[in-house]
């Protein structure tokens, strides 16, 4: 959440292989992935984020004398071991998926290259940073898409499973769409838009529900957004709140922004009574703005009832994700690096899509020239360097079969792994959270309307290169053919 050393915020077998590592001389440099198998929430894509906190995180790796002080009362650390952690820090070569971007199953998000102990110790952090954000900004994205260009605001820090989710969460879910968020300290901390009315209890506390209408209009003559439901919606809160937009507007105080809220009930009908006698009364920009345990789903079917909301206040099922509450993504080893050679691993599995791409690999996205949009990502091995002045037969690794032939000039590439340390240092400077919420926004129009749909979405392919493909196919034959 804020920079901080979170050195121990790790799996405690990272840490006890370290010392097997470390006994055995073992430091040799690998490469590790980290890769999700499946998008959640029933998505046809995923939105990658949580790199900055990567990025915190190993700045300030190191082992204070505290840490090493509760290590070695565990009494399972040798000394050796433990004078090895007072100087350690990260040396290694980090490559990433730039936050924001739109990402697919099996693609590589974050590739880590650097000496095997080190490389290890950052397994659990990394992809609790990467999954979790990760899940709430493709949650934000669909609920977003569903609001159909209607704002969306982020409120559920209340319902969040612990101050670091709330928060977190809350910049995810700007990443993925939404306009800004009712959690202040992550508005402060990213600078994000702080956005909320008042709650039911403010009504309650005057004598009546007018007198608390007239009070918070006064208090706040920019933006007058009333709650209209603590009582009775049509016949009272409502008319109620147009009886303030009378006095404000005989006044001549009127807001610059003004409207209600309506936060329980039918909200299709309730939005559309509301907004008939809104306009009766001549307050035809009033907004109304709902919330009331919504989500992708809920948003979409009350728009295809009609309902008359402009804006919409997202929660609980936001910020936990509720319908998917976990992301799925894991680090795996794919490569050693031995005697300036690099040699490829593969994990096998009896189900073929937990088998792991071997290798050094990098990622190409692959568009339509004349739309933009993808067509399919490409998986290599890191000296392959493909261009798209030559024709590329794309096919599907588990069913070769389904092959996909591009003619020259008719497609473009774009590699999605940047640098982000070399040799242990940072070069990647990461952009405000506002500056990756338009990217992307940018990236979900580069995906087909067939893979945004939130059911049954089309999925776009991810294909490996046919050396990468051989590579796979031989390590496999080599391995059942040497038992």
């Amino acid at each position: 959440m804020s920079k901080q050393n979170l050195t121990l915020l790790t799996d405690f077998y990272e840490l006890t292989m370290m010392q097997g590592y470390y006994n055995n001389k073992n430091n040799d440099t690998v490469v590790f992935d980290m890769f999700y198998r499946d998008n959640p929430c029933d998505s046809g894509y995923a939105i990658c984020a949580g790199l900055e906190q990567v990025i915190e995180y190993i700045e300030n790796l190191r082992f204070k004398e505290d840490d090493i002080e509760y290590l070695r009362s565990l009494k399972i650390f040798d000394e050796d071991f433990l004078s090895y952690l007072k100087g350690f820090s990260f040396t290694g070569d980090i490559y990433a998926v730039p936050e924001g971007t739109v990402v697919f199953p099996t693609v590589p998000l974050v590739k880590v290259v650097a000496p095997i102990m080190e490389a290890q110790l950052i397994e659990a952090a990394l992809l609790n940073f990467i999954n979790h954000q990760s899940l709430i900004a493709t949650k934000a994205s669909r609920v977003v898409y569903a609001a159909g260009g209607a704002p969306v605001m982020e409120f559920g820090l209340r319902r969040a499973q612990g101050p670091d989710a709330g928060t977190l969460g809350a910049r995810a879910a700007v990443i993925g769409g939404c306009i800004g968020t009712s959690n202040v300290l992550s508005a402060k901390l990213y600078d994000l838009p702080a956005l909320g009315t008042h709650a039911h209890s403010w009504i309650m506390s005057f004598e009546d529900e007018l007198t608390a209408f007239r009070k918070y209009a006064e208090l706040y003559p920019l933006n007058t957004t009333l709650l209209v439901d603590t009582y009775d919606t049509l016949r009272s809160g409502l008319p109620n709140a147009i009886k303030v937009f009378k006095e404000l507007r005989d006044n001549g105080k009127m807001p610059e922004k003004y409207g209600i809220r309506l936060d329980s009930g039918d909200l299709a009908y309730l939005s559309k009574m509301s907004r008939k006698m809104l306009d009766e009364a001549g307050f035809i920009d009033a907004t109304i703005t709902a919330s009331s345990d919504l989500d992708e789903y809920v948003i979409e079917s009350l728009i295809l009832q009609g309902a008359k909301i402009d804006s919409w206040g997202v929660g609980t099922k936001l910020i936990t994700s509720k319908d998917c509450p976990s992301f799925g993504g894991v680090y795996k080893l794919s490569a050693v690096e031995l005697d300036s050679q690099v040699i490829p691993r593969m994990k096998l599995s009896e189900n073929p899509w937990k088998m792991t791409n071997p290798g050094n690999k990098k990622v190409y996205r692959v568009y339509e020239k004349d739309s933009g949009k993808i067509k399919a990502d490409l998986i290599a091995l890191e000296d392959e360097n493909l261009t798209s002045d030559k024709p590329l037969l794309l096919f599907d690794p588990m069913a070769t079969w389904k092959k996909t032939y591009l003619k020259a000039d008719s497609y473009t590439l774009r590699e999605l792994l940047e640098p982000i340390f070399i040799k242990g240092k940072c070069v990647y400077k990461s952009p405000s959270v506002m500056e990756i919420r338009d990217y992307c926004a940018k990236e979900q129009e580069t995906l087909w309307d067939e893979c945004r749909r939130l059911a049954n979405p089309h999925n776009v392919y991810v294909d490996l290169s046919d050396k990468l493909y051989k590579l796979k196919t031989e390590l496999l034959n080599n391995y059942f053919t040497s038992k």
